[in-house]
């Protein structure tokens, strides 16, 4: 079974990784470049050993997005995307705690990571079927 099987349903499902995955890997590439400012505000919020966090979590982003966007162990990349995004919603940009001058920017990113949740888990429930335009390589 298929996740596309109307007209131009391939063609958008891929827009819809590439958009997506590019975000991610995008954002993941950031970590890399910024390694040092991530990892001082990762450890004003308490997160332990925040320069390995700040890595690990470039890396997952990077190699995430790429897996979404070429259709490989689409389960695996969008469960792990899922659990960063919300897990770093909640601990990372935590809006309700920040002072007033950065609430309204941590609410931005608080809710830009839930909602690219709401992405992941999508991509998650779908992945289990074969993707037009895609490797189609998965575990599940």
């Amino acid at each position: 079974m298929t996740v596309a099987n109307t007209p131009l349903a391939g063609e958008i499902f891929l827009l819809a990784r590439l958009c997506f995955g590019l975000t991610l890997a995008y954002m993941g590439l950031n970590h890399f470049r910024a390694t040092d400012y991530m990892a001082d505000y990762a450890a004003s919020k308490g997160i332990p050993a925040p320069t390995a966090g700040v890595l690990v979590s470039g890396g997952m982003l990077v190699l995430g997005g790429l897996a979404i966007i070429v259709g490989a162990f689409p389960v695996l990349a969008a469960g792990a995307l899922a659990v960063f995004l919300l897990v770093s919603a909640v601990t990372i940009h935590d809006y309700w705690a920040a002072p007033e001058d950065q609430r309204s920017d941590e609410q931005t990113a608080f809710l830009k990571n839930v909602g690219l949740t709401g992405g992941a888990l999508c991509f998650l429930a779908l992945g289990g079927l074969d993707w037009q335009y895609a490797l189609n390589v998965g575990v599940f």
